[in-house]
């Protein structure tokens, strides 16, 4: 089973849910995985200080020109999307960075001339936590544009047999779109703000177009602040869990602490999120 942890803007509080949420299962004795899918700012290590135990490069195909068998046609450049290829007179130019590793120049040349390399753009790593805790975590390389492909080997290692909690990157743009696809249950964090209904509303309606059941989780929560449960209220959202808004929680949270290892309420409050979320999305324990 797959749950993510989205929302829609940065700042919410997802990592703080989703590294309490595993802790909290993993110590109720089942099988976690927690894996960062918020590749250009993973920061769940920054909670746990897990001991990596292997790494594998990512990278996407990119056009590798044969200049003896091309015929300088310019069909390459005509189908690329992306502007990746330029045919000049004498030699086709290939603008790496531009290319999404699609293939389709290979497949439009005629005389075959176009094979493919690999480009590295990232790294995915893993290993454990203390407490036995099974994390792993995807990393853009920096001034890389396109997130999704190191999301997506990351993703290769989601464990079928185990709950797997996904803390995925702010936003409803691709690098979120390919790490909720395919999600059992999404679980929402959001806050009590103006831009933290008016983004939740964007990623609730992401989820929706994906298929995937959202759940929310309401961070920072203070009292009198109705709008976000009006929200969910008229959309049918359940609020699986509170969090109040407070400075013990900001102090716990800038020192790397984890709520469920300050208190043990806290880790009866995220089990009893977990046992509402098996309520409501009773395939999550299928």
């Amino acid at each position: 089973m797959v749950i993510a942890v989205a929302g829609g803007k940065g700042g919410t509080g997802k990592t703080l849910v989703a590294v309490n949420l595993a802790l909290a299962l993993r110590r109720e004795g089942l099988e976690v995985r927690l894996l960062d899918a918020d590749v250009e700012e993973p920061d769940v290590h920054l909670f746990l200080d897990p001991a990596w135990e292997g790494s594998e490069e990512v990278g996407i195909p990119i056009p590798a020109v044969d200049p003896g068998a091309c015929d300088l046609c310019g069909d390459c450049a005509r189908v690329c999307a992306y502007g990746a290829l330029a045919v000049t007179r004498k030699k086709v130019m290939v603008f790496e960075e531009l290319c999404h590793g699609c293939g389709g120049c290979s497949l439009a040349c005629p005389q075959g001339a176009i094979g493919e390399k690999s480009r590295r753009i990232g790294m995915i790593e893993w290993g454990y936590a203390p407490g036995s805790l099974w994390t792993a975590r995807g990393l853009l390389d920096i001034g890389e544009p396109k997130a999704s492909p190191v999301i997506s080997r990351l993703k290769g290692l989601i464990d079928p047999e185990a709950v797997n909690v996904m803390d995925c990157g702010p936003g409803t743009g691709c690098p979120t779109i390919t790490a909720l696809r395919g999600a059992d249950v999404c679980l929402m964090v959001t806050e009590p703000t103006p831009f933290g209904l008016h983004d939740l509303g964007m990623a609730v309606d992401m989820a929706e177009a994906l298929e995937v059941r959202s759940l929310v989780v309401m961070n920072k929560d203070v009292p009198g602040e109705d709008a976000v449960r009006t929200f969910c209220r008229d959309k049918g959202l359940e609020v699986v869990l509170s969090i109040p808004f407070s400075l013990d929680i900001a102090r716990l949270c800038s020192r790397g602490a984890n709520l469920v290892d300050e208190d043990d309420c806290w880790t009866r409050r995220f089990l009893q999120a977990w046992q509402r979320v098996c309520e409501l999305v009773p395939e999550v324990t299928a």
